[in-house]
Order: structure tokens, then sequence, then C-alpha cells
């Protein structure tokens, strides 16, 4: 920065070209930090640069208006701040962005000053792609990936634990279990500690990072699936099918693993793995058809073993074709990667660029609300700045910038900080400039650590430290460009409150109440989308049964829809652990709630493949059905109380008891309808057992979820 502004100032002796190319180098190498291998990470801060020429292009033109300037503001502020919600390099580039338009549209110029402007904005980018390729350049970092392989290789070893355990109870294999627990525990609390560590979801548009982040809910769920199967020392030792598929699960598990960890190697080990699984569980199948009329009187429960064998193999298959595609985008070719080429069975870019978005036009989505309320309060700063005429109306902005929060209440502790940081800066600044003078000498030595500190105090000290670091190199920088002493100081302080106050008064006007209320209601859409895809899954599934009747189409404007609200529930909590101050609701509470929603989507996702593959079944169903059918909205009536009490519109309702009566009937249905020529019952009858064996574990889900959902309610009374 120091050097980029040297040559704007005494080389090309350009006002214009000596502010765009300090500020510039600050956007792009103090403001954003793109990750990935160097190739990605300088074709990421390539395109910044450009889109931050095209920025500084129309600010400038717009700055001559007030009324032009005020709404380009606010359109520009909606569209970077919105396009975040598309990918985590969007999201981290945002404030660079705001910069780049911010600082043109506040500083009037006419069309004749662009290319001085460029010209600023040009140096900055070249300093900062050779700064960032070749002075310290930071190593190649997906923690993600690490923590998801890591994870992956924890439960194969828990898996093959239990087996051990089951076939052969002792002491030993006892502890070995209870070890591989601790170690899936700890690893799987490692990765989503990675993945909510940012306030955006870790993924971009790429295939790979697509791929990887899906990866984290299915650990998660898959952790509830193997803690709920874990066998106990008086329980009757498991079947040799449901050891194998464990097994097979565990083998899936570990190639996984090492396909994330070695994505240019080939997919055959784990294709092979994979193929092993579905053979395994076709025989698993097989055996509980033969077993089903013997055992009818507590076949449905999602405590059978034979079900937890068949919902593990399905979220394990899951992980495995998510591992496969990312590493299948990796291994393509460098012309197939720029053409945007992707693997067989995975949607474009574009195709997720629809979907990201389209799931937060919504008027309940969060991050659509801080969308327009950054707007709004950028638009209204310009407006303010331009109508009072103060010295440096950039300031204004980009106070309100600096301050604006998810609600009113961190956005009045910011303004606080903001002020006493400015203040700070500006007595430490005063005291120096007192000392020295405007000695321009002494100040081009003092500028390159002012600025070290103005980068590293936010992060190392304080927002407040930051804001001071800020306004000392900033009463450096115009002192070397046109000397004032104290004054430009004192004018920083007025402009920084005015545009502290703008954003306070945005933050009380729109959507006071923050993230908190936020994430109740994100709770409650997510828990209503996810209950309603499973019951149209099984609806889906119950036309399958017989060709007698015509079958539902499958749900899928649900399971998008499903997966919209999941999307926007994730945003929403990152916006909740960002905001200051205590979380009255323990964070063990709210992620068992965020576990619910993802278990069941899955469950719909899972019941939906079950059926997916089948052929049309022969026969009449029709009792079976009425159960199944009768079953789903019983329990997709609880989940539309829960949403609701979540959104606080009623009470946390009660969770239901297990209604032996009901499986009871569809043992009977079961029996009678679905037995084959040879007095077996069919595959048909399989599925619909392990339907209702879903139905059951999302009833059971319940008992997890209303002491959370109570604590969260209790916090609005």
């Amino acid at each position: 920065m120091p050097a980029m502004f040297a040559i704007g100032d005494k080389v090309i002796a350009n006002v214009n070209t000596a502010t765009f190319s300090a500020f510039g180098s600050f956007a792009m190498l103090l403001l954003v930090d793109f990750a990935g291998p160097m190739r990605a990470r300088l074709r990421a801060q390539f395109a910044l640069a450009l889109t931050g020429a095209a920025f500084v292009c129309l600010g400038t033109l717009a700055s001559r208006s007030t009324a032009l300037a005020t709404i380009a503001m606010g359109v520009v502020a909606f569209g970077v701040i919105f396009a975040g919600v598309v990918s985590s390099t969007l999201a981290g580039a945002t404030t660079a962005l705001l910069l780049a338009f911010i600082l043109p549209v506040s500083l009037p110029g006419t069309a004749s000053s662009i290319p001085d402007r460029l010209l600023g904005w040009g140096l900055a980018a070249g300093a900062a792609l050779l700064a960032i390729a070749f002075l310290w350049p930071a190593p190649v970092r997906n923690p993600l990936r690490a923590e998801a392989i890591a994870a992956c290789r924890a439960y194969a070893a828990r898996l093959r634990a239990e087996v051990a355990f089951a076939r052969g109870p002792s002491k030993e294999t006892e502890a070995g279990y209870g070890a591989r627990a601790t170690e899936s525990d700890a690893a799987l609390q490692s990765l989503r500690h990675v993945f909510f560590a940012t306030p955006y979801r870790p993924t971009g548009l790429s295939t790979a990072a697509r791929s990887t982040v899906r990866l984290v809910d299915e650990l998660g769920w898959l952790d509830t699936i193997v803690a709920g199967s874990a066998r106990r020392g008086d329980e009757e030792p498991l079947g040799l099918q449901v050891c194998q598929v464990k097994s097979a699960a565990a083998l899936l598990l570990e190639r996984c693993g090492d396909l994330l960890e070695i994505p240019t190697q080939s997919p055959q080990a784990l294709h092979e793995a994979l193929a092993e699984l579905k053979a395994r569980l076709s025989e698993l199948e097989e055996s509980t058809t033969r077993g089903l009329p013997g055992s009818a009187g507590d076949v449905i429960s999602s405590l059978d073993p034979s079900f937890r064998a068949q919902e593990l193999s399905f979220v394990v298959s899951q992980v495995a074709r998510n591992v496969d595609f990312a590493a299948a985008a990796e291994r393509r070719g460098w012309l197939d990667q720029v053409l945007g080429r992707q693997p067989a069975g995975l949607p474009g870019p574009l195709i997720a660029v629809q979907e990201r978005a389209g799931a937060h036009v919504r008027l309940n989505s969060l991050w659509l609300q801080n969308s327009v309320r950054g707007a709004v309060a950028l638009a209204l700063a310009v407006l303010v700045a331009q109508l009072t005429g103060v010295q440096h109306s950039f300031w204004v902005v980009l106070g309100t910038l600096s301050v604006l929060r998810s609600n009113a209440l961190s956005t009045g502790q910011n303004v606080l900080s903001a002020i006493a940081g400015t203040a700070a800066g500006f007595v430490i600044g005063a005291a120096i400039v007192a000392v020295i003078g405007t000695n321009a000498t002494v100040l081009w030595f003092l500028l390159p650590p002012v600025i070290l500190l103005a980068g590293l105090a936010p992060a190392a000290v304080s927002f407040a430290a930051g804001q001071a670091g800020f306004t000392l190199t900033l009463l450096i920088l115009f002192n070397i460009l046109a000397p004032e002493g104290y004054k430009v100081g004192l004018v920083r302080i007025e402009d920084v409150a005015l545009g502290c106050a703008v954003s306070l008064a945005v933050g009380v006007l729109f959507w006071p109440r923050g993230a908190s209320t936020a994430l109740g209601r994100a709770l409650g859409d997510a828990y209503t989308a996810c209950a309603n895809y499973l019951a149209r899954a099984v609806e889906f599934g119950m036309g399958r049964c017989d060709s007698g009747t015509p079958g539902a189409p499958a749900p899928t404007a649900e399971g998008l829809e499903a997966a919209a609200a999941s999307r926007r529930l994730d945003d929403t909590f990152r916006t909740y652990l960002a905001e200051r101050g205590a979380k009255p609701v323990p964070m063990a509470e709210v992620t068992s709630l965020l576990t619910g929603v993802a278990g069941l989507r899955l469950a719909g996702d899972a019941v939906l493949d079950l059926w997916q593959g089948a052929g049309q079944g022969d026969g009449d169903r029709a009792k079976a059905k009425k159960e199944l059918t009768a079953n789903a909205q019983f329990v997709t009536a609880w989940y539309a109380s829960l949403a609701a009490s979540l959104t606080g519109s009623a009470a946390v309702p009660e969770t239901q008891m297990h209604d032996t009566a009901a499986d009871s009937r569809l043992v009977e249905a079961v029996s009678r309808d679905l037995l084959g020529d040879d007095g077996q019952a069919t595959g048909t009858a399989v599925r619909m057992i392990w339907t209702g064996d879903h139905l059951d574990a999302a009833r059971r889900l319940e008992g997890t979820l209303a002491g959370p959902a109570k604590a969260l309610v209790e916090t609005r009374s």
C-alpha cells in the first residue's frame, strides 16, 4: 500500500491515482482473503479487480447527482450483499466490493477523472496479485475437507469396533468400541466447528466445494444413526447380514476418506466398496423378507437392527456419492473446468446459483432482509452526506458500513466502539502531528507500521482498536496529500459519527429483533418443509405398491423446498452465531434442533430412494397403504405443531407415544396382502415395513427436539 501510494503521489503526481491506489490496496489485501489453490486465489483476485474497476467507473459517473448516487448505491449494495448467498468467495469479498463503489460515488468526479482513478485501482490490483503470489504466499488450506476425511475414518473405525463387539462381546471389544465412539464424536464436533466458524457457508460454486459441504449434514445424521443402533451388552446378538452391512459401510467410509485425501487417484476402490454395500443390503432385504411373518409382532420399529442397517447404508451411500462427485470434479481437465463441464449426475454452477438465490427470494429470509437493510443504510448514508455537504462524505458511508450488523442492539454496541476507536486514533495521531508537524518524510516512514497496525488490530485486539489504527492511517495519508494537521482527524470523527447514526437508525427501523427471533422462524419453516417432503415421499412410495392405482409423482418440488429451507436455516444460524452478546439458549440444544432438520430431510430422501428403484407391485395393498398414509399424516401433524411453537404461535407439543395398534394393523395388512406365491413376504412388503420404520424414526426424533424447542421458546417469553 505505501509503495502504490508513493507511485501515485510522487511518480504520477495525481491525487486521484494516489487515493485509489492506496484504498484499492487496502481493499484487495486487507479486506478479503481468498482460500484454495494459488490458481483459484489469483483467479478470484483478478475477478475482484475487474469488478472493482467497473464499480469505479459506475460510481464516478453517478457521483455528480445526489439522486443518482443514492439510487446507485442502494442497487449496488443490495446486489453485492445478496450475491454473497451464492458462494463463500463472493460473501468474503463483499466489503472489498462495496468499498470499490463507495469510494468513487462518495468523492464527486467527472468522466475525465475516470482514467486517473482506474490507474490507481489498477496499480493496487497488480500489486495485490504479485503480493499474493510471491510475498509470503499462504499455503493451500481446506480445513473442511481435512475434517471430513478425519470424520469418515473415525466412523469407519467405530463401525468396525461395533461389529467386533457384537460378534464377540468382551471387556476388550467393549472398551475398544467406547474409545472409537469417543474419537468419532470428537471428529464430528471438530467438523461442525470448522463448518460454522464463518458467517457464511464455506463453499463456493465449484463442483468439488458444493459436494464436500453436503457431507456435514450427512455425517451429522450418520452419527445419530450409529449412536442409536449401538449394541448394548444385554441385547440379542446382531444377525450376520446386519454385521455384514455395517462392515461394508465401514469399508466404504474408509474409501471415502482415501479419495477425499487424494482425489486424483482412481475411484475404482470406492465404486467396488459401494457395490459391496449394495450387495450386502440386498442380502439383508432377502433375509428380512423371509423373517417377516414369524417376527411380525415387533418388526415395525426404528430400533429394529435390519432397519438401522438399511438406514445406515443409505446415508453412507450418500456420503460416497458426494465424495465421488467431488473427486471427479477435481480430476477434470483444465478445458473441462473452464467450459463448466460437470461430472455425470451433478447439476452445473448455473443451476446451483438459481437454487441458492431462489432459496432466499423470500420475505422470511434473513439474508434477504439484511441485504435490503444494508442497501437502505448505505444509500441513506450517501444521501445524508450529499445533503449535509460534509467535507469528506466518504467517511459517512464508510462509518455506516463499519458498524452495520444484524440487529439494532449490536449496531448500537458497534457505534460506541467505532466512535471510541476513531477518537483514540485521532488523539494518537494529533499527538504525532503535534510533535513532528506535517514533516512529510517522517510521515512516510510512519505509514507502513501504521498500516500493519490497522490491518492486524481488529483480529488481534478489538474492533475499536482497528478503528483507531484505520483513523491513524488516514490521518497520515491525508496529511501527506494535503497537510492539514489534526483537522483531518476532527473531520473524520464528525463524519464517522454521522455514519454511525445512520446505521443505528436503519438498525432500529428494519428488523430490530435480530437473528434470535429469526432463528425460531427459520427452524419452523425448515421443519414444515422437511415434514411435508417426508409425507410426499411416503405418498410417492404408496403409489408404487400396486398397479391398480395411479402413482403420485416424485416429490421433486418438495425436496427442493426442503433443501432451500435448510439453506435459509443455515444462514440464519450463522448470523445468530455472529451476533454479539450471550446466547440465551445453550448451543448444544440449538445444534439438536438443526440436526433434527437434517434428519427429517434425509428421512424423506431415504424413503424416496427406497421406492424409486423399485418396480410397480401387484396385488391389493389398500389396507397397508392406508395405515402408512395415516402414520405419515400423524407424524407430519406433530412437526407442524412444533413449527408453530418455534414461530411463537403455539405451545411446544408433547411427544407422541408409539402407536402399537397401528403397527399391528400394518403388520396384519402386510401379512395378508403382501405374501408371495411361496408364502413369504415380497420385496414390496419389506419396503413398506421399512417406510414405516422411517416414520417411526421421525416419531422417535420428537423426544430429542421437544426440550430444546421449549428452551428456545422460553427465551421469547
